[in-house]
Order: C-alpha cells, then sequence, then structure tokens
C-alpha cells in the first residue's frame, strides 16, 4: 500500500451502520463500522469498497486523494468483522470469510453472510439519495470476492464492479448464483503476476467464467505481487471517470 498522503481527503469521519439478524457477519456481530469519505460537495456517486483478509477500513482510504477524478465521488470503506481463520491457525483477524483449504467451499455461508451485510450498507446509501445505479462495489482479495458475488446476484442494476486481486468464488457454479442485471454493468479486473496469495491463473479462469456469461470485463495485469501500484491507482481513477462521465 502506499503511505498516507499529507492532506487528509475533506469529510472523514467514522459513521456505523446497523445489520439486521439476518445480516449477522458471524460471530453475533449486529452492526458494521466504515470510514466514509467525500472528494467534495453533491458526489455524482457512491463507491463501497471492501479491504482484504486481516486489514481494515482504513486500508484504501489513503488511495482516494491519489485517484485522478473527474467528479466528486462519494468512498466507503466498511470494517470485515474479526473471526478466526483457519489457514492462519485459527488467528483471530478481520476477515469477510473463513479460509480452509481442507474445505474450500465451506466459506460459502460466510461469504453469503457479508454479502448480505453490504447490501445493507447499500440500501442505507440509497436512503440517503442515492440510485442503485450510482453505486459501484469494490474489494481486494477478500472484499474483491465479495464484490462480486455481491454485484453478480444483485437484483439491481450497478453502476460498476471493481475486483482487486481477487477471483470469483465457486466459478464452475456461477451461472447458478447470479441474476443479469449487471450483465452489462462495467467491471474492472486487475491483477498482480507475481501475486503468491491469489495465483493470476485463478484470476484469469474467473475472468473466463465471467466472459463466458457475456459479462464486459475490462482486465488489467501489473508487474507486482499481492498488492496495489502507483500504476494501477492511475487506471483505476481513469475507470471511476469511465463510468462516471456524465
Amino acid at each position: 500500500m502506499p503511505s498516507r498522503p499529507i492532506e487528509i481527503p475533506r469529510h472523514n469521519r467514522y459513521r456505523f451502520a446497523l445489520l439486521s439478524s439476518s445480516g449477522n457477519l458471524g460471530g453475533n456481530v449486529d452492526s458494521m463500522e466504515f470510514l466514509e469519505t467525500e472528494t467534495g460537495d453533491n458526489p455524482l456517486g457512491c463507491v463501497i469498497w471492501m479491504h482484504g483478509l486481516g486489514a481494515d477500513a482504513t486500508d484504501f482510504e489513503p488511495i482516494v486523494p491519489m485517484l485522478p477524478l473527474e467528479q466528486n465521488l462519494r468512498f466507503v470503506f466498511p470494517n470485515a468483522p474479526i473471526r478466526p481463520i483457519t489457514v492462519n491457525g485459527g488467528m483471530e483477524m478481520r476477515g469477510w470469510y473463513d479460509i480452509d483449504p481442507a474445505s474450500p467451499l465451506a466459506s460459502n455461508d460466510d461469504i453469503r453472510q457479508s454479502v448480505d451485510a453490504v447490501n445493507q450498507l447499500i440500501e442505507a446509501e440509497v436512503a440517503k439519495g442515492f440510485r442503485f445505479d450510482q453505486i459501484t462495489v469494490a474489494g481486494f482479495s477478500q472484499g474483491g470476492v465479495i464484490a462480486l458475488e455481491l454485484g453478480l446476484g444483485h437484483n439491481e442494476r450497478l453502476r460498476g464492479i471493481m475486483a482487486l486481486s481477487t477471483y470469483v468464488n465457486d466459478h464452475e457454479h456461477l451461472a447458478e448464483r447470479v441474476g443479469f442485471a449487471n450483465v452489462d454493468t462495467p467491471i474492472f479486473m486487475a491483477h498482480g503476476v507475481n501475486d503468491a496469495a491469489i495465483p493470476i491463473t485463478r484470476a484469469i479462469t474467473s475472468r473466463q467464467a465471467l466472459m463466458d456469461l457475456s459479462y464486459q470485463v475490462q482486465w488489467q495485469e501489473y508487474a507486482m505481487g499481492h498488492q496495489v501500484c502507483p500504476q494501477q491507482i492511475t487506471h483505476i481513477g481513469q475507470w471511476l471517470n469511465s463510468i462516471y462521465s456524465p
């Protein structure tokens, strides 16, 4: 991650979004903490951006002032709940779902619960005045899995889906889970060719699964590992400009 810039974005503040019992994120969590920031007055859209395993809501907030944005946008960075992660010896950390190499599909329930919880965050933004088609869901690594699962299955058309250093969960059965409200929604996928955490081959397989279902995928790859690089930040800003262009 790049170092935090000296200037802090305006309107930075923490808020709490209450989740219903059906949106329980595990561990009896019934609320979600999130960081929100706006790049200017009267934002044209809202980007809900999920962090990766072991990170938190502050992880991608420093990137916002680095984006070459042409329109004012609102960014919302939710915190995943703290849960034990099997692949890390049961260590407790923020994660959208457990990872158990011995049972890869065991995380499906966690993923569905996280999708439900973030969906409630979307509903809260709609209640504030945003339309569904002004909202983009984004995520890095685990957060990207949630962004894809949520965006592909959403009943309302969203503005965009951004998936960084990530993959489609259970891509073999993707067609059984998706709704096609977002079949023409722009999808930005980006991955490092040297990613040791999630090999790029897994992302390429995911991209193909999306394209086989006629989803529109813009693909970028970079000479990096499981991270974000300056060129990618520029491309993210350009992509956001393209989908929010008046």
